[in-house]
């Protein structure tokens, strides 16, 4: 900072002596060495002077810049001076406050109790800090956070006080935002899941002797559909108008969005008819809506419950809640499902079990891959594997895929576990490239949740960009479902995205699915994987034979290869080569083995014949 001003300057005090002693010295030199330096004394003091008004008007621009409002008041807390900003703060110029009390801009929410402890904690601590609100010239009020220090004398006695202060109107609006915001759905301005929470747990602590609670959760059918075929902005606008017909239809109950396109309704109640108010809320909410001039009738499920018959806690009711929905949902579109405790017997094993596979997924250290090899017919030869996932659970040991890949569909899992799945392959092919396994393409299943949920392709290039592996080394199994399934919408440019990027794309159950054969001509294909179901029975049933020969046929005729999977028996395998079947997979050749074990024979199968390392070695070794 800028020195202080100071008498103590040698050359001021030289120059009045030297003054002095002028009128007596009888020499003129004398006189005029003294007059020197009184002029030397003079320039000094002239200099500090002018240092001492540079430094006043360095001040004043710097309060000038200063966003934050200053006043300084005396003793007595009379203003007398304010700098630019607490003008353009208040709108009062510096002369319509000067000489005023700085209280009277206080506003009236404060009390005498406030400012007699806000001027005992500045008398006793010279300082004070906190939020205060003050009134502008027209009259409106507002917050600020006022900091105020007391400037004593050398005495101690207080003769000003300094105030600084910064307007947190705009950061009390961004805080009412934020709260708004945590407890509102920015797109209806419908109470959200946590508010929700909140509303029914109230609700339930005020219910009185004959009340009950009526909740309901309702999911929009087919919503993507609507996103898809009129715009994500018509979609939202009629979200909120679904919003607005179910507030206006429950009038004096609570309507929330939960998220996506799932709604909740909360009413009071004294009458017994759960049921029929379930029914009306599906007539009234099956009117059509009018969108973009098509008259548009929605398809809704829902799941509801009673309280306090079904529960007295917000979060068991909301439990409920879901599983009534999910049931509803198994139970077909456009349904509704009122909870029963058997529904809670169904879902709580599995709720444990969907606790489990979260942690699993957390940890990555209870899934695994298991890879089963793939051949080619003629020759016997290694030409892939499948990876197939699957969870090792501490307490139960090895879980069925079949028990937790619904689960995880259900629970929003499945997009977690495939990219898990993808980089495990990724990773395992580059430690296999490292030890001279044959490199040949390990094939992973791909759902539909991941193709409609999952940034796919992202998770893909990525993976494969961290391991190094070629993506032609890693192909993509598509089941027949994700085809049919309408959320997916139109995969064929995705696909031919990827084969382009080098994947194999292979459509893995091929025959199970109810779709046109028409998307084989359209969809960038490189394999069928034709489904067990058709090879269990060869070669007796003659249907089963008929369809493979079938497949096969057709498969030539598109330029496309034919692998049959499940193949457990000799007379499978000869009647698949008569057919001209290509390639097989199945427990006749191997088992689904884990990485380790199919390591450790690779490596035993070279050491054992080092000049011959080809495929078919590793596929005689694992089998």
């Amino acid at each position: 900072m800028w020195p202080s001003f100071s008498l103590n300057r040698p050359l001021l005090w030289v120059g009045l002596a030297s003054l002095s002693a002028s009128v007596w010295l009888p020499d003129i030199t004398l006189r005029l060495v003294a007059m020197s330096l009184v002029a030397l004394g003079l320039l000094d003091a002239w200099r500090q002077v002018r240092l001492e008004h540079q430094r006043a008007r360095l001040g004043q621009d710097a309060l000038a810049l200063s966003e934050d409002g200053v006043i300084i008041t005396d003793a007595a807390n009379r203003i007398l001076a304010v700098n630019p900003a607490f003008t353009r703060i208040t709108g009062y110029s510096a002369d319509e406050v000067r000489g005023l009390n700085a209280t009277s801009l206080s506003s009236p929410r404060h009390d005498s109790a406030f400012f007699e402890r806000y001027w005992q904690t500045l008398q006793a601590s010279g300082r004070w800090e906190g939020e205060i609100w003050n009134r502008r010239k027209h009259g409106d009020e507002y917050p600020e956070w006022l900091r105020v220090r007391a400037v004593s004398d050398p005495a101690g006695r207080v003769t000003h006080h300094v105030c600084l202060f910064t307007d947190i109107s705009m950061h009390k609006a961004r805080e009412r935002d934020l709260r708004r915001i945590g407890f509102e759905d920015p797109l209806t301005g419908l109470p959200n899941r946590r508010r929700l929470h909140d509303l029914l747990d109230s609700r339930l602590r005020h219910l009185r002797a004959g009340e009950s609670l009526d909740m309901a959760l309702i999911d929009i059918d087919g919503f993507k559909a609507i996103n898809d075929g009129f715009g994500v902005e018509t979609g939202d606008r009629l979200l909120a108008r679904f919003g607005q017909r179910l507030a206006g239809h429950v009038a004096g109950g609570v309507v929330g969005r939960l998220g996506g396109d799932e709604f909740m309704v909360i009413r009071t109640t004294t009458f017994d008819d759960h049921d029929r108010w379930v029914a009306g809320l599906q007539e009234h909410l099956g009117e059509p809506f009018e969108l973009q001039g098509h008259s548009l009738r929605l398809g809704l499920t829902i799941g509801s419950c009673r309280a306090p018959e079904d529960g007295r806690e917000s979060g068991v009711l909301f439990q409920r809640l879901e599983s009534a929905l999910y049931a509803a949902k198994r139970h077909g579109r456009n349904h509704s499902q009122r909870f029963r405790p058997a529904l809670d017997v169904q879902e709580s094993p599995q709720l444990g079990l969907l606790n489990d596979l979260r942690n699993a997924l957390a940890s990555g250290t209870q899934l695994e891959l298991h890879y089963q090899a793939q051949h080619r017919l003629d020759d016997g030869s290694l030409v892939g594997w499948e990876a197939l996932l699957r969870w090792r659970h501490p307490r139960d040991g090895l879980i069925s895929p079949g028990d937790f890949i619904p689960l995880a569909e259900r629970h929003g899992l499945m997009v977690s576990l495939g990219n898990w799945v993808i980089d495990e392959a990724l990773s395992r092919l580059a430690r296999w490239r490292q030890l001279g396994m044959p490199e040949v393409p390990v094939w992973i299943n791909v759902s539909a949740l991941q193709m409609f949920q999952g940034e796919l392709e992202a998770a893909l290039a990525a993976g494969l960009a961290r391991h190094r592996v070629p993506a032609r080394q890693l192909g993509l199994e598509i089941t027949e479902s994700v085809l049919l399934d309408e959320r997916a919408g139109d995969i064929a440019p995705r696909l031919g995205a990827l084969r382009e990027r080098g994947h194999p794309i292979a459509i893995d159950d091929f025959g199970t699915g109810y779709s046109s054969l028409g998307y084989l001509k359209k969809l960038p294909l490189d394999k069928l994987k034709l489904d067990r179901a058709f090879i269990m029975a060869l070669p007796g049933d003659r249907a089963d034979a008929a369809i493979v020969s079938a497949v096969l046929a057709m498969a030539r005729g598109l330029d496309l290869e034919v692998i049959a999977e499940g193949v457990e028996t000799e007379a499978q395998r000869d009647f698949l080569v008569a057919e001209g079947c290509a390639l097989v997979q199945g427990f006749l050749y191997a088992r689904p083995e884990p990485p380790e074990s199919l390591e450790s024979a690779w490596r035993e199968a070279a050491s054992a014949s080092p000049a011959d390392s080809s495929g078919r070695q590793a596929a005689e070794a694992s089998a």
